[in-house]
């Protein structure tokens, strides 16, 4: 038994970093439980475990009595056996034979054991990640499930759902992955470590990890915007007027921020100089796109209107309104692009009404919406997505599908958002 115990509290302590006193108070608590079920032992049956040398040992007490009816009494006689100045009525410690717990005792005693020490696992996993939030992780993939990811990283499992995967990305069981914590929570099941790679944090924690002078606080990380899988935005800024914040992120021949774009499977990584004045700060995060004009909305807060040359609206909206969706985003602020004409304001925005309103499947009221928040013409419509229209005019998501439509039947071409 002592041999055997020792075994098991040495891997648990050692293997499963479950404290060495937890463990043996897990185990005399489910033997003195078995001892209740199976012994008919009085309230005060008590089991102690040897520290040293791991002997168990279990007492019942007793009162001492001239009559030795019933359980819990002990005849006078046996009673000055082990404390001769025993006197009628009192109590006396006796010891149980370890052999009397009997193998019923013993199968319920394991359980609990088992039991105990899986709670004490699952204890020590939460105190030693319950604090971790914010870090980077790695481990195996061990399960998939529905896309959810099941990772060993170590003495715990943590779960990646799907949600916070990377759409681009495909895992098999065995492959080693790093991920994000993004929130550790106690449970009856035990702690649900939940990890992320999708978040924008994580792309922050992977320059923090890559960019010596991230994590020294000489370059400071001022915000994330991404598009996991596709595209990201970070502006940064220097504390020390010495250091570009941008050159230090890059590193040398890229080799920094090339490591952090293999890690995310190829992500398009943007890293912007970021800026308290809003026009430079938008430009920047506009960039490679060639500005005209940023004039800040009078009227409307946060928001912006920016000029571009007819040849670089495609390249300043991006792909499905990505690049102007992440700067606004990274920014804060509205961000409506239109195209740099001879004619005045007043006169483009009626002709891109009129444009608009002469769309079959576009109304008046519709158009002019539009254009007030920067979609100037079918092209410029066909260049967001759904979601972001309905983001930046307030249309419910079927009139904003219409809307798409309508303008994709100007051009045969477009394949859908």
């Amino acid at each position: 038994m002592n041999n055997e115990l020792l075994t098991v509290i040495n891997y648990l302590e050692r293997d499963r970093g479950v404290n060495r006193e937890v463990i043996i108070q897990a185990i005399e608590t489910a033997l003195l439980s078995a001892a209740h079920k199976s012994m008919g032992v009085t309230n005060d049956v008590r089991v102690e475990i040897d520290r040293k040398t791991l002997q168990v040992k279990a007492f019942d007490t007793l009162t001492a009595s001239d009559d030795d009816t019933g359980p819990g009494f002990l005849s006078m006689r046996k009673a000055r056996e082990i404390k001769p100045d025993v006197q009628p009525g009192d109590a006396v410690e006796v010891a149980i034979p370890p052999e009397k717990l009997g193998r019923i005792a013993a199968q319920t005693a394991r359980q609990m054991i088992l039991q105990k020490i899986r709670q004490a696992e699952r204890d020590h996993v939460f105190e030693e990640y319950k604090d971790r939030v914010g870090d980077i992780v790695s481990g195996s993939v061990r399960q998939i499930l529905h896309r959810d990811l099941i990772v060993d990283i170590g003495k715990a499992e943590a779960i990646i759902p799907a949600k916070e995967r990377i759409p681009t990305e495909e895992f098999q069981i065995g492959d080693r992955v790093r991920a994000y914590i993004i929130r550790v929570q106690s449970g009856a099941a035990g702690p649900a470590l939940v990890l992320s790679r999708a978040c924008p944090d994580f792309v922050k924690a992977l320059f923090r990890l890559e960019v010596s002078e991230i994590a020294d606080g000489i370059v400071e990380v001022m915000g994330v915007a991404r598009d996991p899988g596709f595209r990201s935005k970070i502006a940064v800024r220097s504390n020390d007027e010495k250091v570009d914040p941008v050159g230090a992120c890059v590193g040398l021949r890229g080799t920094r921020v090339k490591n952090i774009v293999r890690e995310l499977s190829g992500e398009k990584i943007d890293i912007v100089r970021w800026s308290d004045d809003i026009r430079q700060y938008v430009t920047q995060a506009l960039s490679p796109a060639h500005l005209v004009e940023i004039a800040i909305d009078p009227v409307e807060t946060n928001c912006v209107h920016v000029t571009v040359d007819p040849d670089q609206l495609s390249l300043a909206i991006g792909r499905h309104g990505q690049n102007v969706r992440l700067t606004a985003k990274l920014t804060g602020w509205r961000v409506n692009i239109r195209k740099n004409e001879t004619e005045s304001f007043e006169d483009q925005v009626k002709h891109a009404v009129e444009a608009l309103a002469a769309i079959e499947g576009i109304s008046r009221e519709e158009a002019e919406l539009l254009v007030k928040n920067g979609f100037l013409n079918a092209d410029g419509i066909l260049a967001a997505e759904i979601p972001y229209i309905q983001e930046a005019t307030g249309f419910d998501e079927a009139t904003a599908k219409r809307i798409w439509d309508a303008a994709a039947a100007t051009n045969p071409g477009e394949d859908g958002a």
